[in-house]
């Protein structure tokens, strides 16, 4: 199936949540261009925003990429830096956008913009290819954002092909662009959800769907307003990482602590058993809090506040979950995107975060590192940044690890430097080996 029918078939969701998602792509592909023309034409510019543009433009063709460009140095060096988030909805769907940085330099930036994103709109400019040339080859930054866009499970990926309006014969262009994404996507076992040609400046197949003889599929908010949004798992059993333990009263006859956190996965509701991990003691669910009022139950990726029938000794970093579903885990393997100017080194100790819990942890192998233009495994002994690698960690104290596949929140990390304090990288759990 080509991609132009896998974006006519894709399941319209049940209900429209509010799509997160990613643009990406190489420097001057049309990012903050085309976030501008989305932002634009779902009229989601202030007045005051939209006549500052037009004096700028003195009478020629306002420039939207202004719209994200918000930094200084953004400005003046035409290219963009950090994440910016945008705002806009539709008559179906509101949409949180998240314009990541281009350069290189700047890819631990889009690990950031990543997180947490429903899909991701990797941006191919056709003037920067060979279109002669059968295969056309992809440039490094489009393999690359799409790994990356890959190993961090970005649920949808969709290739943007823009600046057709600048190709002379724009169907065959766009047909062999296309063919060398979806080749490229086969061999990296990539699932894409659309390849969709568009021209961010004139806006054409942006909001509004492309007549051309060459093209019957969606413009790219059509297939954005269909795409499903990411959901924590509602079927698994009952999980919450505690963030906050808040004590109610004062004195005899004091209420008991809440304990207050996001649901990782599943249910909880007043009745249900609870363990809590790392002291294994168990309780029952007195009562289920939400925005400070009692409710029936509180599902994943919703903000919960559990009671318990007795008073335990929890605090901050510790999990609730339903008995006899966390595992203690201290050695794991995991997928791991490299953000620090300072290599990654075998043996090294670091701080790593998991859910609200720091422990410490020490790199103990590196199985291989990913070699972006042959999507071929490298040996290393060490990782530079933007490196993204295979890797095995020993942790000082067990954590409930999950595999990243079936647990976004259980199998995450950030590594942290225990000298400079910085992100030094995203850990993504790959497999564990139960303490």
């Amino acid at each position: 199936m080509n991609a132009i029918a896998q974006a006519k078939t894709v399941a319209v969701p049940q209900q429209h949540k509010a799509l997160r998602f990613l643009t990406a792509g190489s420097v001057d592909d049309g990012k903050s261009t085309l976030i501008g023309r989305l932002l634009f034409d779902s009229r989601a510019i202030l007045a005051d925003q939209l006549d500052n543009l037009h004096a700028r433009a003195a009478g020629e063709p306002i420039d939207l990429s202004l719209l994200t460009d918000g930094l200084e140095a953004e400005r003046e060096q035409g290219i963009t830096i950090d994440v910016a988030y945008r705002y806009f909805t539709t008559p179906t769907r509101k949409f949180i956008i998240a314009d990541a940085p281009g350069h290189e330099q700047y890819t631990r930036n889009m690990v950031t913009a990543a997180a947490g994103s429903d899909a991701a709109v990797v941006l191919v400019d056709i003037t920067k290819l060979d279109l002669a040339a059968r295969p056309v080859v992809l440039l490094p930054q489009t393999r690359r954002h799409s790994l990356l866009a890959q190993l961090l499970r970005v649920p949808s990926i969709v290739f943007a092909i823009n600046k057709l309006d600048a190709v002379a014969d724009p169907g065959p262009a766009y047909a062999a662009v296309r063919d060398a994404l979806l080749a490229f996507a086969a061999e990296a076992g990539m699932a894409v959800a659309g390849v969709v040609p568009v021209s961010a400046l004139r806006g054409d197949n942006v909001t509004t769907p492309l007549v051309a003889d060459w093209y019957d599929g969606p413009s790219l908010l059509q297939l954005l307003e269909q795409l499903p949004a990411t959901q924590e798992r509602l079927d698994g059993a009952f999980s919450l990482p505690v963030q906050y333990v808040a004590r109610e009263g004062q004195g005899v006859g004091a209420q008991p602590r809440v304990l207050w956190g996001r649901v990782a996965q599943g249910a909880v509701k007043a009745g249900d058993e609870m363990q809590v991990f790392p002291s294994g003691e168990r309780a029952i669910v007195a009562e289920v809090r939400r925005a400070g009022a009692t409710v029936a139950a509180v599902e994943a990726g919703q903000s919960a506040g559990v009671v318990l029938d007795r008073q335990l000794d929890v605090s901050r970093g510790d999990w609730l979950a339903a008995p006899g579903t966390l595992t203690p885990v201290r050695r794991f393997s995991a997928t791991l995107a490299w953000l620090d100017t300072e290599a990654a080194t075998l043996g090294r100790k670091y701080w790593v975060r998991h859910g609200n819990r720091w422990v410490q942890a020490r790199l103990v192998e590196i199985v291989h590192c990913l070699d972006i233009h042959t999507l071929e495994p490298q040996d290393a002994h060490s990782l530079a940044v933007n490196d993204i690698a295979e890797v095995v960690f020993e942790l000082q104290q067990p954590l409930p690890l999950a595999p990243y596949a079936s647990n976004r929140i259980g199998g995450a990390l950030i590594v942290v430097d225990p000298a400079s304090h910085r992100t030094s990288g995203a850990l993504l759990v790959r497999e564990v080996q139960p303490t």
